[in-house]
């Protein structure tokens, strides 16, 4: 099962004549995309971790009467369970390895895929609430405000959508005529000290 939980090489294929953003064109499972997963996008390790949770959820909802079935033989048992349970946990894991394959872990991040939108609102009204909530705090108790700036930054960030990728966007060069900033440097703010 560990083998089929990691990610999929992006990788094209040769002469790929298929759609890029992975939409199927028939109606058979057989037909092969020009890309090994129809989600060919690299993910962030704490996406691909949100991924793999929800491709083991998957595995462990198709597999659940065997392992219910081990769970129950395991129970009260220290030291011999391999003996006792061992045909169930045969069952078990057989099952959860024939489910656990790559067409399953492309299905898991489409689903990924498809509740982004789902867990960006809910980022949002949490932070929003965080932010009210100290907001209060500070009213109740008599505390100084916090600095408008801060606070305005922090709705901004909310504002942004959340990145696929893992790279940053490069922000547009202010001025033209100046070349950017080289990497490892802050722009010479602090006297052009890198790290």
């Amino acid at each position: 099962m560990a083998a089929a939980a990691q990610a999929t090489p992006i990788t094209m294929a040769s002469g790929g004549t298929g759609e890029a953003d992975g939409s199927r064109s028939g109606s058979g499972d057989e037909e092969r995309l020009p890309m090994p997963s129809r989600n060919p996008l690299p993910l962030s390790a704490s996406q691909e971790a949100q991924v793999r949770e929800v491709f083991n959820a998957r595995v462990r909802t198709l597999c659940a009467d065997e392992i219910k079935a081990f769970a129950d033989c395991a129970r009260n048992r220290t030291f011999t369970i391999p003996f006792a349970c061992r045909a169930l946990s045969h069952a078990m894991n057989s099952c959860m390895q024939a489910h656990a394959t790559p067409a399953e872990h492309d299905r898991a991040r489409e689903d990924w895929f498809a509740a982004r939108m789902t867990r960006a609102r809910e980022r949002e009204r949490k932070e929003r609430r965080k932010i009210e909530q100290e907001r209060f705090h500070r009213e109740w108790w008599g505390l100084p405000e916090r600095d408008p700036e801060a606070v305005r930054r922090e709705l901004e960030k909310l504002e942004r959508p959340e990145r696929i990728g893992g790279v940053r966007r490069r922000e547009p060069n202010p001025n033209p005529s100046s070349p950017p900033p080289a990497p490892g440097t802050d722009g010479g703010a602090k006297g052009g000290e890198g790290r």
